[in-house]
């Protein structure tokens, strides 16, 4: 009966064992599309899966700022770099989106960049067809990227 209940103890544990990981080559789908995406962390909804960087700019203190955009979520936000602990006052990388190359703003989100080096990153806009930017606030004085 021991041997039974010790056979069985285990099958058991292997069981669950096996339903906690997952398969190799397993995919997850995004957590959000387009628009629904707008506000929404890029980690939490799986879009930082497959990001890449589309246009960054650095201003002269050497704070960076990147736009990540997930083709999967159509989503973008900003990646925020900071070059070292010299931070005196806030800065901030934000994240604009427009319905045309400079016209017709529609909204930005922001995050403060770390005081120590570091990265951060805002939450997500989404859309397929808008245009979008990073810029760096940083002390007012405000360098944006190139829209994409």
């Amino acid at each position: 009966m021991k041997t039974i209940l010790a056979k069985t103890a285990g099958v058991a544990a292997a069981a669950m064992t096996m339903a906690l990981v997952p398969l190799a080559g397993t995919s997850y789908a995004a957590g959000c599309s387009g628009s629904g995406c707008d506000n929404r962390g890029p980690v939490s909804m799986g879009c930082d899966a497959d990001a890449t960087t589309k246009v960054s700019t650095v201003n002269g203190n050497g704070f960076k700022a990147e736009l990540r955009w997930s083709n999967a979520c159509q989503a973008g936000w900003v990646r925020t770099t900071s070059p070292d602990g010299s931070q005196w006052w806030p800065r901030y990388g934000s994240v604009e989106k427009w319905l045309g190359a400079g016209t017709d703003f529609q909204r930005s989100l922001s995050v403060q960049f770390p005081y120590e080096a570091g990265t951060d990153w805002s939450n997500m806009l989404g859309s397929g067809s808008a245009y979008y930017r990073v810029c760096i606030n940083d002390n007012n004085n405000v360098t944006c990227s190139n829209f994409w």
